[in-house]
């Protein structure tokens, strides 16, 4: 695969063209992540609302019907299900690996079998989150591990 980049002139629109024989899960992938680059969402800590991209995000979480985003070192508060944050992000990062828990796969450092079949997920920020066994084999397949 060739990159080609031209740089436009005052007043151009830019855009992104790709060209291939058939939308291959590579080009799916990189397209999503393109589609979501400007991506801004609305949460809540505090009285205060802030603006977060996607690619902050480590996990969601759903906690006694209230809907919680874990960064790097701060939780937001947001008023969307967790449904709905599924449908919006991207589906090649963000993945579901519980009942109430949506992951940002890109932000996983490392995976350990746990008892019954579950999978303990270290985050990049060293915090530890556990994938339910009825998820453990869709993760391993979309991190591309072999067991």
């Amino acid at each position: 695969m060739d990159v080609i980049i031209q740089q436009t002139k005052d007043g151009e629109k830019e855009y992104v063209l790709v060209r291939c024989r058939e939308i291959s899960p590579e080009f799916s992938d990189l397209l999503s992540q393109i589609q979501e680059h400007d991506k801004i969402l609305s949460a809540y800590s505090g009285d205060k609302i802030y603006r977060i991209k996607p690619s902050d995000i480590y996990y969601i979480e759903a906690v006694d019907r209230r809907i919680f985003l874990y960064c790097e070192n701060i939780v937001y508060e947001s008023k969307q299900r967790l449904y709905e944050f599924e449908q919006m992000l991207n589906a090649n990062a963000f993945m579901r690996i519980s009942k109430s828990t949506v992951v940002n796969t890109n932000k996983i450092k490392s995976l350990s079998v746990a008892l019954y079949g579950r999978i303990d997920a270290i985050l990049l920020n060293d915090e530890k989150i556990i994938v339910s066994r009825t998820y453990a084999e869709k993760l391993k397949g979309r991190l591309s591990i072999q067991t």
